[in-house]
């Protein structure tokens, strides 16, 4: 069984910095892809920012510049580094990632449980 561990939310005012990290912990041969997501009260979930084994980064147009996505594929970790924080980043921050068990199977999309970033103006 895989589980997927997000930390690092909280309250900060506009302009500031959060860092998210995600950790993924169970039987795990390896991680592809890595993706952050955010859901607002009242909106759709959507993606964030995704991040590739090879480390080909994508961006919502609305976080480019602002947001960065990294990860560790020893300790099967995603990190999300948030700067110049806008009050509209307010959200329930979701990290998901595609988990290989081992060589016998594909992969399998696993969420974390989301961490509540919140931004005041």
């Amino acid at each position: 069984q895989v589980q997927l561990v997000e930390s690092g939310g909280g309250l900060v005012q506009a302009g500031g910095s959060l860092d998210l990290s995600c950790a993924a912990s169970g039987t795990i041969l390896r991680v592809y892809t890595w993706a952050w997501y955010r859901q607002a009260p009242g909106h759709q979930r959507e993606l964030v920012a995704q991040i590739s084994r090879d480390q080909v980064r994508d961006y919502q147009d609305a976080v480019k510049g602002r947001f960065t996505i990294s990860r560790d594929n020893v300790m099967n970790i995603v990190y999300l580094r948030m700067s110049s924080l806008k009050p509209e980043d307010t959200a329930l921050y979701y990290c998901s990632g595609d988990v290989q068990a081992n060589d016998q199977e594909g992969y399998r999309t696993y969420w974390g449980q989301g961490t509540q970033v919140t931004v005041s103006s």
